[in-house]
């Protein structure tokens, strides 16, 4: 039987020291030798979306990335749980959906088989080609290449209201990937969001460059064969 994340209490979601001077440099180098790898394959993507279908070639999007402050907010009791966040930053991704994909709906979680994705974003996704100009989110310090998913602002509002221990999630930068997309499939229910924080919160207490280093080597054939949350 596939492993679970065990429960942890706010308090216990203490993340591991680690050097985060190396980390950064880890960080910096891999996306810039990625990005240097694969800038051909961006141009003929960003030509193909061009021509394929009505509006912009990437996609910004607001995402909640790492709370600086939940250190002061532990010790300041009389702060509610509310005010915990994280800073706000500007995701980049490859276009999959149609312009107006989100109109009337407002924001919602991806799916697989979403019927607003494009023809060829749903080939793009199925590679996870859109997610590249993350790297550059990587080099401009807002991510790092593993940790929790970032998520939008009006999402993180409502999961931190039915999920009390989402919140931890912010105290270590978000990531391109991380422990619960290579444990677990997509969300189907709140339950699964429930475990992906679990294996998210074992990840902030486990945190190091060689468990960043196994979590990305267990992403590549994740991505190319398609299972679990890849």
């Amino acid at each position: 039987a596939r492993a679970t994340p065990r429960t942890l209490e706010l308090h216990d979601v203490i993340p591991r020291d680690r050097n985060e001077r190396l980390s950064r440099a880890f960080n910096f180098l891999l996306a810039s030798l990625a990005l240097s790898l694969v800038s051909p394959v961006l141009i003929l993507i960003a030509i193909a979306i061009k021509f394929s279908s009505r509006g912009p070639i990437l996609y910004a999007q607001t995402r909640v990335g790492l709370d600086r402050r939940w250190r002061a907010t532990l010790a300041m009791q009389e702060r509610r749980l509310e005010d915990l966040g994280g800073q706000v930053f500007t995701i980049y991704k490859f276009r999959t959906m149609r312009v107006d994909a989100e109109r009337g709906s407002g924001a919602v979680w991806a799916q697989e088989n979403d019927p607003r994705v494009t023809r060829l974003g749903k080939y793009m996704r199925m590679l996870r080609l859109d997610e590249i100009p993350q790297f550059w989110n990587v080099l401009l310090g807002d991510m790092n290449l593993v940790g929790p998913r970032p998520e939008r602002p009006s999402i993180v509002s409502r999961l931190r209201e039915d999920i009390p221990e989402y919140q931890c999630r912010h105290r270590v930068k978000p990531g391109i990937t991380g422990m619960a997309q290579i444990n677990q499939n997509y969300d189907a229910c709140i339950e699964d969001v429930k475990s992906k924080v679990g294996w998210d919160l074992r990840y902030i207490q486990e945190q190091g460059l060689l468990l960043d280093v196994r979590i990305l080597l267990q992403t590549v054939p994740s991505v190319l064969l398609k299972y679990r949350g890849w």
